[in-house]
C-alpha cells in the first residue's frame, strides 16, 4: 500500500469525534515541554484569531529538545480554536506518533516540517500557512515586493520554493531543504507562506509580517502597477537589515510575550 493509500485507510478508520477527552499532560512532561506546548498551541489559537487558518489543512510546528528531535503537530481532525497544549501529537522523524493518540497528523505537514526541523538545528518551531493574501503573492512572478515598510523588514529573510503538488512526497524535503537554505522566511509558490524561528514566537512574530506585507501587496497592486510609488535606492537594503535584528528582538521581548496575554483573554482553555 502507497503512502497516499494508506493515509486515506487511516482517515477513514477515524470515528467522528463530537468531544474528545484530552487528558492533560502537564506534570506528564518535563517543564521545558509544556511550555513548548503552551506557546504552540497559544500560536494556533491565534492563527484561527487572525483569520488565517485553512479549516483543518495547514501546520504549525514545534521541536522537542532532545537528541530524538521529536516535534509536535496539531491533531487533524481539530479546528484550531480546539487545540490545546495536551491535544498536540508528539511525532518522531518519521511521522510516527511517539506516544499513544486519539488523533491523527497531517501528513503534508509532517514532510514540509520534517524537512525544515531534520536540517536545520536553529529550526525549533515551523510555521505553515495557506492565507489567500499569501497564496496571491507566492503565484505573483516577482514575489514579495518591496512595496511598504513590513515588506521590507522581511523581504530579505524570504526564499523561495517552486510547487511540486501537495507534499506528500518524502523526496521533496531535500529540495524544501536546498531552496531555505539560511533564510527565515519562504513562499512556496502557488501555495503558501513559511516560516522558521528559534522559538514559536519568533516563528510567529515573521509570519505575521510576512503575511502582512503580502495583503497589503495585493491592496496597492489593486491600484495597478503604473500608480506604484516605489522607495528610494538602497532604502530596502537597509530596512532588511534593521528587520533582521529587530524581529528577533521584537518576538522575544516585546510581541510575543503581549500575544501570549492576549491568547489568555480570548480563552485560556489553550494553556491545559
Amino acid at each position: 500500500m502507497g503512502r497516499v493509500e494508506a493515509i486515506g485507510q487511516n482517515m477513514a478508520e477515524l470515528a467522528p469525534l463530537q468531544s474528545v477527552d484530552i487528558p492533560s499532560l502537564k506534570g506528564k512532561v518535563s517543564e521545558e515541554e509544556w511550555k513548548i506546548r503552551v506557546d504552540l498551541a497559544a500560536a494556533y489559537r491565534l492563527v484561527a484569531h487572525y483569520g488565517w487558518d485553512d479549516l483543518i489543512f495547514t501546520h504549525l510546528s514545534a521541536r522537542i529538545p532532545g537528541p530524538e528531535h521529536h516535534f509536535l503537530l496539531n491533531p487533524y481532525n481539530l479546528m484550531f480554536e480546539e487545540v490545546t497544549a495536551s491535544s498536540l501529537v508528539k511525532v518522531d522523524l518519521n511521522g510516527h506518533p511517539v506516544e499513544p493518540s486519539p488523533f491523527i497528523t497531517n501528513p503534508a505537514g509532517f514532510t514540509i516540517h520534517s524537512a525544515v526541523h531534520m536540517a536545520r538545528e536553529d529550526a525549533h518551531a515551523v510555521m505553515h500557512l495557506h492565507t489567500p493574501h499569501g497564496q496571491a503573492v507566492s503565484a505573483h512572478g516577482e514575489g514579495l515586493l518591496p512595496l511598504t515598510q513590513t515588506a521590507m523588514l522581511i523581504r530579505g529573510e524570504v526564499a523561495y520554493h517552486d510547487y511540486e503538488g501537495v507534499a506528500v512526497d518524502l523526496d521533496e524535503r531535500e529540495r524544501i531543504v536546498a531552496d531555505l537554505g539560511d533564510k527565515g522566511a519562504m513562499l512556496l509558490r502557488n501555495h503558501g507562506t513559511l516560516t522558521v524561528g528559534e522559538t514559536v514566537g519568533e516563528a510567529f512574530v515573521k509570519m505575521y509580517f510576512l503575511e502582512r506585507a503580502c495583503e497589503a501587496q495585493i491592496l496597492a497592486l489593486s491600484a495597478g502597477e503604473g500608480n506604484l510609488n516605489n522607495p528610494p535606492q538602497g532604502a530596502p537594503e537597509v530596512t532588511a537589515q534593521q528587520g533582521k535584528v529587530g524581529l528577533k528582538m521584537a518576538a522575544g521581548a516585546l510581541a510575543w510575550p503581549a500575544l501570549l496575554r492576549k491568547t489568555y483573554r480570548l480563552d485560556p482553555s489553550f494553556a491545559t
